[in-house]
C-alpha cells in the first residue's frame, strides 16, 4: 500500500480502493486490462490471454518461468511487475503526487515449511518493486497490518487472534493492542506469534470444482482399459494460475489420443470442447460465485451454458463443505500451533479479527471461532483492512 492518509484509501477501480490481480491481454483490440474490467472483458467473449492471481506464484518454480501472451514469450516475474506498475500509476494519478516509497504487504509464508524459498518469494517482490520505481520498501505480515487497522478503533488493551483469509493464503497473529500501545515505535514485543498456511479462497474453489463441476467433464472417470483418465488436466481447469495449462498444443494432443480410448467419450468430448472454447477461466469463476453464493445459502444452482450440452448443476453448502473439510482442518492445527508458540490459552483471547476476502466461508469460520469461544467476533473489511493498516505502516515508517 501506498504512503498515503490512513484513513483515506486511494480508489483504483470503479470508486473502489481495490484492483483483483486480473491481466487481460485483448487479443481483438491489441491492449491490456486489468481488475474488474479485465474480467469483464474476458466474459464479453474478446479472444485474449487472462492471468490471475498472480501473486501465488511467488516462491514457486514458475515465478521464474515464460509464458506466451500475444505470440511472444513473456516472464511471469515482468507480469507481476507490469500489474505492479499499474497500481501504483493509479494510486499517482489519483493522488496526484508519485509514490517512491511503499510498504508491501505479504502473507506470514509465502511457501509453507521452506524459509528459503519464502525468502526467495519476498527477495523476487523487493526486485520487482524496484523495477516499478519504488525506492524505500517495506514488508509486513497482512494478518499485522490488520491488527493495525483494528486497533485504530479500540479504547482498551485486548488480546486480539487476526485471521486474514486470503486468496492464496490463511495467515494468523496474535497480537496484544491498545491505545496505549499504538503509538510506540518498536512493537515487537507485542507480537505473541505469527502462523500460516497456503491455503486460501482459491483452494476452496479448485476442491469445490473437482467435487462438482470437473465431474461432468470426466474427472474421475476411466478409459476402457481400467485406467483412470489423468486428473492432471482437472487440476490444471480448476486451478487459477494453471487453467492456462490446459491450452498448450501438448496437453491438447495428448487428450485427444485418450479420448478414443475413453470409456465414457461423451464427458471428455465435453472436457475438449471446453479446452477448445479456453473457456476455463469462466467455468472457474461459475465456481467461485457457487462459493461465495454458499456463505448464506443452503443450495445454489449453476446455468453452465458454455458447456457443450448445456448443464444445469445443484450444489449444496454441505458438498462445498466436504470438499474442504481437510484443508479447513489444516487451517486449525495451524491456529492451534500459534498458541502453543505464544504460550497462552485459548480462553485468554478476547477478541478473534476476521478479515481477508474468504474469511466468509462459515465452516471456516466456525472452526475457529470454536477454538476461542469466550471471545468475541469482530469481522472487518473483507478488503480494506489490510489496506489501512499498510497505510498506518507507511506512515509510521515513512512520515
Amino acid at each position: 500500500m501506498m504512503q498515503s492518509a490512513p484513513t483515506a484509501l486511494l480508489t483504483l477501480e470503479d470508486g473502489k480502493p481495490t484492483l483483483p490481480s486480473v491481466v487481460f491481454f485483448n487479443a481483438d483490440e491489441d491492449r491490456v486490462s486489468y481488475g474488474r474490467a479485465a474480467l469483464a472483458e474476458y466474459l464479453e467473449g474478446y479472444e485474449g490471454r487472462l492471468m490471475r492471481s498472480l501473486k501465488s506464484l511467488l516462491g514457486t518454480s514458475l515465478i521464474g518461468g515464460q509464458t506466451e501472451v500475444a505470440g511472444r514469450s513473456v516472464s511471469f516475474r515482468s507480469l507481476l511487475a507490469q500489474f505492479i506498475g499499474e497500481v501504483k500509476h493509479r494510486a499517482e494519478t489519483q493522488a496526484g503526487q508519485p509514490f517512491q516509497s511503499a510498504v508491501f504487504g505479504r502473507p506470514v509464508f509465502f511457501i509453507d515449511d521452506d524459509a528459503q524459498a519464502d525468502q526467495l518469494a519476498e527477495d523476487t517482490l523487493l526486485d520487482v518493486a524496484r523495477s516499478v520505481g519504488f525506492r524505500d520498501i517495506g514488508f509486513q505480515y497482512e494478518p499485522i497490518a490488520a491488527a493495525f487497522d483494528y486497533e485504530s478503533r479500540i479504547d482498551r488493551e485486548e488480546l486480539v487472534l487476526i485471521a486474514d483469509i486470503g486468496g492464496g493464503t490463511s495467515d494468523f497473529s496474535l497480537v496484544r493492542l491498545g491505545p496505549e500501545r499504538a503509538g510506540r515505535p518498536d512493537r515487537r514485543d507485542d507480537i505473541l506469534a505469527n502462523g500460516g498456511v497456503h491455503i486460501g479462497g482459491t483452494d476452496f474453489d479448485k476442491y469445490l470444482s473437482l467435487a462438482s463441476v470437473m465431474p461432468l467433464l470426466g474427472y474421475g472417470s476411466k478409459l476402457r482399459s481400467g485406467a483412470e483418465i489423468p486428473s492432471s488436466y482437472y487440476f490444471n481447469l480448476a486451478t487459477w494460475h494453471t487453467i492456462n495449462q490446459a491450452y498448450t498444443r501438448k496437453s491438447v494432443t495428448q487428450l485427444a489420443d485418450l479420448a478414443r480410448d475413453a470409456a465414457e467419450p461423451a464427458r471428455i468430448a465435453r472436457l475438449q470442447n471446453l479446452i477448445e472454447d479456453r473457456a476455463g477461466h469462466w467455468l472457474a469463476m461459475q465456481v467461485e460465485g457457487a462459493k461465495i453464493a454458499l456463505s448464506d445459502a443452503d443450495m445454489v444452482n449453476l446455468q453452465l451454458d458454455r458447456l457443450s450440452p448445456p448443464e444445469s448443476l445443484d450444489i449444496a453448502r454441505a458438498q462445498f463443505e466436504a470438499a474442504i473439510a481437510q484443508l479447513v482442518e489444516q487451517v486449525a492445527t495451524t491456529v492451534g500451533k500459534l498458541f502453543a508458540d505464544a504460550g497462552v490459552r485459548p480462553s485468554d483471547v478476547d477478541t478473534v479479527f476476521f478479515t481477508g476476502g474468504s474469511s466468509g466461508v462459515g465452516l471456516l469460520r466456525a472452526r475457529i471461532g470454536a477454538m476461542v469461544p469466550d471471545a468475541r467476533r469482530v469481522e472487518g473489511d473483507l478488503f480494506g483492512s489490510i489496506g489501512t493498516g499498510l497505510a498506518l505502516d507507511a506512515l509510521r515508517k515513512f512520515g
